[in-house]
């Protein structure tokens, strides 16, 4: 794909920002930035981390063009030795995320970076909008993929998202949360994710009749034929006008799909007149404003569904379309000398934690499950041992003990001063990736409502230094 200029898209507070720090003579300061978010969407037990392909395609294209330079001199608040120095912008950070398709957790930094403040600052607001937008949709999609228990899942919400780049990521994020395909026709191209569709309800009404619309389709598609029955009257015309077509055609792949009404009912009325007319190969495709809840509570109520269309409640997460990333300081590093940052608030889940660190998933030797994760700082040694010690950052008693586990470091290294060291794998590959990784989880955390609370602690290192920062911090109010 073209790689497109997005250095203006921008909170305006990150330029004032920029400019303020080199005027102040710290814009080469070394910063240390944690991007994480705080709550799950839909109060599940987990969201699914997206968007790092794009984070990456951003930093490598961050430059600011003459243009840009030129819009910023109207704004009158830029001094000319900042735009001056805007003009050679390189982006020579150094970066850590927890890979594309991975379960994350509240409080986390599923993405670090390290570098000149100027740079690790300035870069905040197009990575919140990469990382939330996708992460989202993944999530969302690997719900509704769960709900469906192993049927397919079709994205079809491209012409309800929210604008060209959300349509297209948005397509792409929920191909890795799980779903099978997409309508949207430029992810194929650009993604290799299957682009799929048969027939709007105008196709049935431009021809003179239900039945010359569904010979005319079966003519032009005979190796994969999916007749949309319900554009009059699903159960007297639409499955009867298909029954004859598909008997008089005999194509392969047959299929119908009702787009209204009872799903429920509809579609086991629908499976016995395709059985009793010997079409038992025939598939059953729904679609309809379709989501997670709607599609669990048809399943129990026996609806004999192949697949599913999902459209505007996965590509917009209607249900709670806020994933609530943040970029938060965690530390500076001044002539070779590093200080731990936190934010302290009287919301303890607003609370950061400091220093620069990692992040391990611990796995039961026995089950092959996930247990816990944990957040040390960089400079300790992987979580290991028979009576490893995890502490709640939340309570200053609640600790829990480990043993028979082994340690699994979930960020990689993405850039190095700069120079991209990490090869982003295909997005067939992270959604094989993203399943299996679900796989690792408890059924109890898998639940839609009311899932088990998955332990996010801290290493005994990093509890003491984020206590002892607040202590300081009591003291000096």
């Amino acid at each position: 794909m073209n790689k497109i200029n997005h250095t203006l898209l921008t909170d305006f507070y990150e330029l004032t920002m920029s400019n303020g720090y080199f005027e102040a003579g710290i814009a080469n300061d070394i910063a240390y930035f944690d991007l994480f978010f705080r709550k799950i969407p839909d109060g599940g037990g987990f969201a699914i981390m997206a968007g790092l392909e794009q984070a990456i395609d951003y930093l490598e294209s961050l430059e600011f063009e003459e243009e840009d330079i030129d819009f910023l001199r109207t704004k009158d608040g830029f001094s000319e030795d900042f735009l001056a120095f805007l003009k050679d912008f390189k982006f020579t950070c150094d970066v850590w995320a927890v890979p594309e398709g991975t379960p994350i957790f509240p409080s986390e930094p599923i993405l670090s970076v390290r570098g000149p403040l100027i740079q690790a600052q300035f870069v905040e607001t197009m990575l919140l909008l990469i990382i939330n937008h996708q992460s989202l949709i993944a999530t969302k999609a690997n719900r509704i993929v769960r709900a469906a228990k192993g049927r397919g899942v079709m994205e079809f919400g491209t012409r309800r998202a929210h604008g060209t780049a959300a349509a297209v990521l948005g397509a792409r994020a929920a191909y890795i949360g799980g779903c099978i395909g997409t309508a949207c026709t430029v992810c194929e191209r650009d993604y290799g994710i299957n682009a799929l569709g048969t027939m709007a309800h105008s196709w049935v009404q431009v021809f003179p009749t239900e039945y010359e619309a569904f010979l005319a389709y079966a003519k032009s598609y005979p190796n994969n034929c999916t007749l949309l029955v319900d554009t009059y009257n699903v159960l007297k015309s639409g499955i009867p006008n298909a029954i004859k077509i598909f008997k008089e055609m005999k194509p392969a792949n047959m299929g119908i799909r009702i787009d209204s009404g009872d799903i429920a009912y509809l579609t086991k009325q629908a499976r016995k007149m395709l059985d009793e007319a010997g079409l038992k190969d025939c598939k059953i495709v729904i679609s309809n404003s379709l989501d997670e809840w709607l599609i669990r509570d048809i399943l129990l109520q026996g609806a004999p569904i192949d697949s599913f269309g999902v459209g505007e409640r996965l590509i917009t997460a209607s249900s709670d379309p806020v994933f609530g990333g943040v970029y938060k300081l965690s530390g500076i590093e001044t002539g070779g000398v590093f200080t731990p940052k936190m934010k302290i608030s009287e919301n303890v889940e607003k609370i950061t934690n400091p220093g620069h660190k990692n992040v391990y998933r611990l796995i039961d030797k026995n089950s092959g499950r996930a247990i816990a994760d944990v957040i040390t700082l960089a400079d300790e040694a992987e979580p290991s041992g028979d009576d490893y010690t995890i502490f709640n950052p939340s309570y200053t008693w609640k600790r829990k003990k480990l043993s028979n586990f082994t340690a699994h470091g979930l960020r990689k290294r993405i850039f190095e001063n700069g120079v991209l060291v990490y090869k982003p794998p295909k997005v067939d590959e992270i959604r094989a990736y993203c399943l299996a990784q679900v796989d690792t989880l408890w059924d109890e955390l898998l639940r839609f409502e009311n899932p088990q609370e998955y332990y996010v602690d801290l290493s005994q290192e990093l509890w003491g230094l984020r206590s002892k920062l607040i202590e300081q911090h009591s003291e000096e109010v």
